[in-house]
């Protein structure tokens, strides 16, 4: 962190080496200093309510209604899921609904709970629910949370009652005051640390990771509070983009890696943003300003911005599926534009992988781009010859009479007038378990085409994620198990090619070492210590019941010897 280090002077408040915990400190003012007017901080602890919240840390009682398994018709586990997005805004007094609103265009990151706390008058107020924010929130919840300060989350997790008592933020009393939680990420020492920790008498109520943060900072003897945030991140190890918020203060901490993204920006009155994507940025007229550095705390009062670093950090290493499929085409990623990485991904495979062909079309939304930057490069029409529907979200009706591929033709339609008789050349950005992708070729065979030949606008995944992004096992993923022609006759497609990893490496040039590849490499550039690790997502437990142990449905081997394959075309 060169420019922290260039800072001139140390935040005096935190400047005690007694009580500072291996980290060193500096203070950036930014322009526009501060001066808005915040309640002190009152002697005994400051309470905190809750309004029509499910919040696991601070709500003990939790509905017991099950929630019914649900089942999508349509084969999105057949891609990475991202975990969740986070969104921080202080200094505004309509913090709540620039929330909702952030929290709207960071929908693609979570779509089964979101929260939001704000704070009033030095009390912590939350509402979390199970669904869109849309479900979540309406006029009425958002005037049950007035306040300038407010940080908030959408999430993607598994079906289940623990979906209830996992949803954030999280709101937590501790002896000092409260505080509130957002994380985007996942901890690979989370079943250590838990357990260090219920040896000492922590008593878990959710089966997040998020909660041992809580539980490391309540646990801390370092003061002032904000040490305790420098103290807990110390302690864990794996992707972590956090937002916090207390009384007086919003914090934002990037993990030392910057494997998740967290920007932050400022509106036209001085209101500070963080935001898991500039989309959100955009959407509440916040101006882009810079990233959390990687390793870097921020935090934000009354006094201005002041930034800590916590420790030396090593080698980014930025998730480089970010641009290949999780963020919007809108937003700035790692300081790169997506839009622009996923059409020069279209553009390498038209150039080192073509195909004599009549049309190119996309798989709807994730492959448009890069099917853009194919058909440009090649000199072939783009064509719309897949159709998404965009209010197809699950359902607990089946047909009766099995109807093949159902799910994905709920999802996707074929236009007979692009593809008849056509030689199609469809771009998607990634292949996972090859399940969804031999339904969408034979789909579009039916619908006349002549030739399909897929081309894959990323190399072919040959490993679990263990930093924040829901993947299959390594025994799940196709590529793992096949080289690129068995892929293509299991899929039925004429040809088929990925995005070529040293092309990729190429294309991100001074930034390629930057990058995150474990996906696409096997090398973890944090690798699981424990025996097990935590799968992204939920566990089918409730997190009070049971041992870790037996918590088979969360947790995968840590070790496990991946297939070496050529990566590249056919």
């Amino acid at each position: 962190m060169a420019s922290a280090a260039a800072a001139s002077s140390t935040l005096s408040s935190l400047s005690s080496p007694s009580s500072s915990p291996s980290s060193f400190l500096f203070n950036k003012t930014l322009p526009k200093p501060f001066s808005f007017s915040l309640l002190p901080r009152p002697l005994s602890k400051t309470p905190f309510t809750l309004s029509a919240s499910s919040n696991p840390i601070s709500d003990l009682t939790s509905s017991n209604t099950p929630l019914p398994e649900l089942h999508s018709f349509y084969d999105d586990d057949d891609k990475p899921r991202e975990e969740c997005g986070v969104v921080g805004i202080y200094g505004d007094p309509e913090a709540s609904r620039l929330c909702y609103l952030a929290l709207h265009a960071l929908q693609h990151r979570g779509q089964e709970g979101a929260g939001i706390v704000t704070v009033n008058n030095n009390v912590l107020q939350s509402i979390t629910g199970v669904g869109l924010v849309s479900d979540v929130f309406n006029e009425a919840k958002l005037d049950q949370l007035p306040g300038n300060l407010a940080i908030g989350h959408v999430r993607y997790s598994t079906a289940g009652q623990s979906m209830l008592k996992n949803v954030q933020p999280f709101v937590a009393g501790y002896r000092f005051g409260s505080v509130g939680v957002a994380h985007n990420g996942n901890l690979v020492n989370y079943g250590t640390l838990r357990a260090k920790l219920e040896e000492t008498g922590s008593i878990f109520n959710t089966s997040s990771d998020t909660e041992v943060v809580l539980h490391l900072i309540a646990t801390s003897k370092h003061r002032p509070f904000i040490l305790r945030i420098v103290d807990a991140c110390e302690k864990i190890q794996g992707a972590y983009s956090i937002v916090f918020v207390t009384e007086d203060k919003l914090v934002a901490v990037r993990d030392p890696h910057g494997f998740r993204p967290l920007v932050m920006g400022r509106r036209g009155n001085g209101a500070v943003v963080f935001a898991s994507e500039t989309c959100a940025l955009d959407l509440i007229e916040a101006t882009y300003e810079r990233e959390v550095l990687p390793g870097e705390v921020v935090v934000v009062d009354k006094e201005g911005i002041q930034s800590l670093c916590l420790m030396s950090h090593p080698q980014p290493k930025q998730c480089i599926f970010e641009h290949i499929y999780f963020a919007l085409p809108n937003s700035v990623v790692f300081g790169r534009s997506v839009y622009e990485s996923r059409r020069q991904f279209g553009e390498i495979l038209a150039t080192e992988s073509p195909v004599d062909c009549d049309v190119v079309i996309a798989v709807p939304d994730s492959g448009v781009v890069a099917a853009l930057g194919y058909a440009a490069k090649a000199g072939v029409p783009f064509q719309q010859g897949l159709i998404r529907s965009h209010y197809v979200g699950r359902t607990f009706i089946e047909p009766s009479q099995k109807i093949r591929d159902f799910g994905v033709k709920l999802k996707l339609s074929p236009v007979r007038a692009v593809l008849e008789g056509k030689r199609v050349v469809v771009v998607d950005d990634s292949i996972v378990r090859g399940t969804t992708s031999s339904k969408i070729v034979r789909l579009l065979k039916e619908a006349g085409a002549k030739e399909v030949h897929m081309r894959i606008a990323s190399p072919p995944i040959i490993g679990s994620c263990y930093y924040g992004v829901d993947t299959p096992s390594s025994e799940e993923l196709i590529s793992n198990r096949m080289n690129v022609d068995e892929i293509r006759k299991f899929i039925g497609s004429d040809s088929l090619a990925f995005l070529p990893f040293d092309s990729l490496k190429r294309l991100l040039g001074n930034e390629s070492p930057n990058f995150c590849y474990a996906c696409f490499s096997g090398n973890y550039p944090v690798e699981p210590r424990e025996l097990k690790v935590k799968r992204v997502g939920d566990f089918v437990d409730d997190g009070l019941n049971g041992s870790l142990e037996s918590i088979d449905g969360g947790w995968v081997q840590a070790n496990r010897n991946l297939k070496e394959i050529k990566v590249g075309g056919t």
